[in-house]
């Protein structure tokens, strides 16, 4: 069998100034790719995985340096026409961001996004055809067409990944290079749309290049694996026989970070919840929330308005009663637009809620003004998901950090330098005088993490609220966020509400676990309980779809 596409001898310099040495960030690699194969490539943030996928869709920043070839069928992709690459992108390759957000138009609606696709690459096809193609394709990845009218900011991070992945397909291409693209996904729809993407792979004989931090993932979905490191592809293989047997040293410790995480002893069902579960469930709550709602109405269009009348309710967010404990992590998971970032961003009243209580530390949140809700956020900080869109790029990171000292009025900005070199060496990045200067972009993901990490404590809160703060790491770094933050916790006696749809993440760090699905809290108990005897089919379907690394 001839290749789709092969890849020879490829490295990649990004634009720098004449009087510097070239920075390779592809260097020298080679591999080839089949029809219908599937291949991962894996390895840490900055390694050049992503370089990689950009390279063969000559998306690279202009004055960008690149060496070797990239061939498909027979043709060198680096001499194609700018005619020829418009039709080879979308027609030939697409790719799947891994932020959706900065990929889509923010004017442009769902549905408008997918007519333009097509009629970019088909002119021919009327408009119903070209809707009617768009609405299969996005039922694919679960979203219905009733959002067709609606725009990216209405979607959830993870139902604009479902978009970025339906626009992807929608040309039926020959490869699809994804970029991290279940990163924000829970395990179910993450599970559905790779199962999508592999049977497309075998009836349409469609590669896939899945560029990952998740081993498990990879293991499950692809037959071989590609291992980069420093720029460098340090090992490639089947992908069962990598993970049985990896042969470089930096394999070797990813495979031992993935399965760090999923190190627990297997649950049974007699098993009863921990002593320090119950010791903690002795206390007052630090946080209670009571029937908690927070509905949006999506305003109809014209045409919408005479047949309808009202607008379509959402309920994001609908009667949750939950309390946390002084000193525990409770797990908050669930699938994509389930709600769990908006309880959260509820709690922390940055938006208000459409009904409920909201306790804190005995304070009713839901009642207080601006100016006195401010000064409770000195107790309650949020580490997001994506570090690098919550730091000020216009600020230095000792300045990002000293930002909430300096806000709530506790430190002078002498006072709080000196507090910010201590947190920056507490959260180890050291020197800590380098990172104090340095700005965030020249940051790892890793790094610029443990920088939204040192600005959430610096404050010395009670309670810290982490929305997905590893899912944009690799296994090794996560490990490394993860150990930190638990050490972090008994030292600034802290309490965590973690939001994730990792579920290996979960009985990782949190002493209890509630599953969020549609709304609303379907289960809640002690980890033990949940993994050993989950009661609520949403559960069992979650623990279900899970990848886990198979232990040689």
């Amino acid at each position: 069998m001839s290749d789709l596409f092969s890849v020879e001898n490829l490295r990649v310099a990004y634009p720098q100034r004449a009087d510097e040495d070239v920075h390779w960030a592809v260097d020298d690699v080679s591999f080839t790719l089949q029809p219908g194969e599937r291949m991962g490539l894996v390895g840490e943030s900055g390694c050049g995985k992503s370089t990689l996928g950009r390279a063969v869709m000559r998306l690279l920043p202009n004055g960008s340096r690149t060496e070797g070839k990239i061939i498909y069928k027979g043709q060198s992709v680096l001499d194609l026409t700018p005619p020829q690459m418009r039709q080879f992108r979308g027609e030939v390759v697409a790719l799947v961001f891994q932020d959706p957000m900065t990929r889509l138009d923010p004017l442009m609606t769902i549905g408008n996004h997918c007519l333009e696709t097509l009629k970019a690459h088909a002119p021919g096809l009327s408009n119903k055809e070209a809707k009617d193609r768009a609405i299969a394709t996005l039922e694919k990845v679960k979203i219905p067409a009733t959002r067709w009218n609606q725009y990216p900011h209405e979607f959830s991070g993870g139902m604009r990944q479902r978009v970025a992945i339906a626009l992807a397909l929608l040309l039926n291409p020959k490869l699809i290079v994804a970029d991290e693209p279940t990163t924000s996904l829970d395990v179910t729809v993450s599970a559905q749309i790779l199962q999508e993407l592999t049977r497309l792979c075998s009836e349409e004989n469609m590669a896939l290049l899945l560029i990952s931090h998740d081993l498990a993932m990879v293991a499950e979905y692809c037959t071989r694996i590609g291992v980069m490191y420093f720029g460098k592809m340090v090992e490639t293989g089947k992908t069962n026989d990598v993970f049985r047997n990896p042969q470089h040293q930096y394999t070797q410790s990813l495979l031992k970070a993935a399965l760090h995480i999923q190190s627990i002893d297997e649950v049974t069902s007699d098993q009863i919840p921990s002593k320090e579960t119950q010791l903690i469930k002795s206390q007052a709550p630090l946080l209670k929330v009571t029937e908690l709602q927070q509905h949006y109405t999506i305003e109809p269009n014209f045409i919408e308005r005479i047949f309808k009348g009202q607008g379509q309710t959402i309920k994001a967010v609908d009667g949750i009663n939950l309390e946390l404990y002084p000193g525990e992590i409770l797990g908050l998971v669930g699938e994509s637009g389930c709600g769990k970032s908006t309880l959260s961003r509820t709690i922390l009243q940055l938006i208000r809620p459409t009904a409920g209580k909201v306790e804190f530390l005995g304070t009713e949140l839901t009642t207080l003004s601006r100016q006195d809700m401010r000064k409770e956020r000195r107790q309650m900080q949020m580490v997001f998901q994506d570090p690098h869109a919550c730091l000020n790029p216009a600020m230095t990171v000792g300045q990002s950090i000293a930002d909430p000292l300096l806000i709530h009025g506790i430190a002078t900005p002498e006072e709080a330098k000196k507090q910010v070199i201590a947190m920056l060496e507490r959260v180890g990045l050291k020197p800590a005088e380098m990172y104090y200067e340095r700005s965030p972009s020249d940051l790892s993901g890793g790094q610029q993490q443990r920088v939204a990490i040192a600005r959430a404590l610096i404050t010395r809160p009670k309670l810290v609220i982490c929305d997905e703060p590893v899912s944009m790491l690799d296994a090794s770094v996560q490990s490394q966020v993860l150990d930190l933050m638990l050490e972090l916790k008994e030292e600034f006696e802290l309490t965590y509400l973690f939001i994730t749809h990792d579920l290996w993440l979960a009985r990782f760090l949190c002493d209890r676990i509630a599953v969020m699905h549609g709304g609303k809290i379907v289960e809640l108990g002690a980890k033990e309980e949940i993994f050993a005897n989950p009661q609520h089919p949403y559960t069992q379907t979650l623990l279900a779809a899970a990848p886990l690394l198979a232990r040689t």
